[in-house]
């Protein structure tokens, strides 16, 4: 057991308030922490629906990507894919409980036309427009579901975090400051019992030499 400090009555006031203290800290967590697992079960469903899209996605575009390869070769989608183009995305920061994420927001639309891509349809196919069109709509799931996919994350990670914290005042903290405070309680007590002791011998001892 970890010695606080000497056995006096300004470091039991100083203990009791500090597991007050305490205790009010694992009361905010504990409120903390049940907000945190409501957001995360809020969260996870769109999460998991947004991963799916994605998943079925790629299962489209990658399959379409391959069969335009076999057609033109991968030099051949190379100079069908030049040149190379931008998407904007704006970010928003959020906060909730002390969590920081972030909101993905597309400024460039993904999704394009033939025309719009720069190809001609007689000299690049159904393959070619089929697998771009395929990745441009990956591309859009991806970025609609980063939102969500950062901050469940980020819920995920307060929350161990704040499941750490709980553990460590309920478990460590608060029970070695209640032992710390039955010690210097059980030693002051014992303290005034020996001087009370010490006193009424001192008031015989004075009573005796009087007579």
């Amino acid at each position: 057991m970890r010695v606080l400090g000497p056995p006096t009555r300004s470091n039991l006031i100083r203990h009791r308030r500090r597991l007050e203290r305490v205790r009010k800290g694992i009361d905010l967590l504990t409120r903390k922490r049940q907000a945190l697992v409501a957001d995360l079960f809020r969260v996870a469903k769109p999460a998991i629906e947004a991963r799916s899209r994605v998943e079925a996605s790629a299962a489209r575009a990658y399959p379409a990507l391959l069969g335009a390869a076999a057609m033109h070769g991968a030099a051949g989608l190379d100079a069908m894919g030049w040149p190379a183009r931008q998407v904007e995305v704006e970010l928003t920061v959020t906060e909730s409980w002390g969590v920081a994420s972030g909101a993905v927001q597309r400024l460039t639309p993904v999704r394009r036309t033939l025309e719009a891509r720069g190809q001609a349809p007689p000299l690049t196919g159904p393959a070619v427009a089929g697998a771009a069109n395929e990745f441009e709509q990956m591309v859009e799931l991806l970025l609609d579901a980063a939102s969500t996919e950062l901050l469940l994350r980020r819920l995920a990670e307060a929350l161990r975090r704040t499941s750490r914290q709980v553990n460590t005042l309920e478990n460590r903290v608060a029970p070695g400051l209640s032992t710390e405070i039955h010690r210097v309680r059980a030693l002051l007590e014992e303290r005034e019992r020996e001087d009370h002791t010490r006193l009424k011998h001192l008031l015989r001892l004075r009573r005796l030499s009087g007579e």
